[in-house]
């Protein structure tokens, strides 16, 4: 008869559980792209929570704030009884936004101004790049330390009814530029980006924030 036992690892103990290093991280769920960042954390080895309720904050390791409407997802977190969570979960864990998650993240909201969580000291301006007719895919030549702490190569961007980041203070590091504005910035524990790298099969952005947990 077979044994059950599970086999010893290198010191005699057991294996170790292969997910148990797998690192779980919130995709906030209540509008907008949230399905797409799902998809490319797991690309990039993570496993996605779609967070809608505040209990599961408790459960995971970061937090993304996708694109979509930043309006209407503070309306929603607001009716959900979500929003002071998510603000207080971004005061002690890392939060990646992209587009309108930027917009949330940001120290100062124009165009017109807006509520937000003030993570990451910038001066962020909605929709400056116009409409949805405007939007465009552009490459990047990302920073000498992005791509060192990530992968050499460019970086393809999707801007769709972006923001433009019009400020950065002490402390923020811009990572990428596009025509001379940053487009993708860190402070702390915190990443932003003003456009779409979850809608690219480039994994280097979710793996540069998944190094940050």
């Amino acid at each position: 008869m077979a044994s059950s036992r599970v086999p010893p690892g290198p010191a005699g103990g057991t294996s170790p559980d292969p997910r148990a290093s797998v690192k779980r991280v919130g995709v906030l769920s209540l509008q907008g792209d949230f399905a797409a960042h799902g998809a490319a954390l797991e690309r990039a080895g993570a496993e996605p929570v779609y967070v809608r309720e505040r209990e599961q904050l408790d459960t995971i390791d970061g937090l993304i704030l996708p694109g979509g409407e930043s309006t209407t997802m503070l309306k929603l977190m607001r009716y959900e009884g979500l929003y002071d969570s998510v603000a207080a979960f971004g005061r002690s864990k890392p939060v990646f936004g992209t587009c309108a998650g930027a917009i949330l993240m940001a120290k100062q909201v124009t165009n017109p101004a807006q509520e937000s969580f003030g993570l990451v000291d910038i001066a962020i301006e909605r929709n400056a790049y116009g409409r949805q007719i405007d939007s465009r895919v552009a490459e990047l030549d990302p920073a000498a330390e992005f791509q060192q702490r990530t992968a050499p190569g460019k970086l393809e961007a999707v801007f769709i009814r972006a923001p433009i980041i019009r400020h950065v203070n002490g402390g923020v590091k811009v990572l990428a530029e596009y025509d001379g504005d940053p487009v993708l910035i860190e402070q702390g524990r915190h990443l932003v980006a003003t456009f779409h790298p979850e809608l690219t099969v480039d994994p280097r952005v979710h793996k540069l924030f998944l190094e940050k947990l």
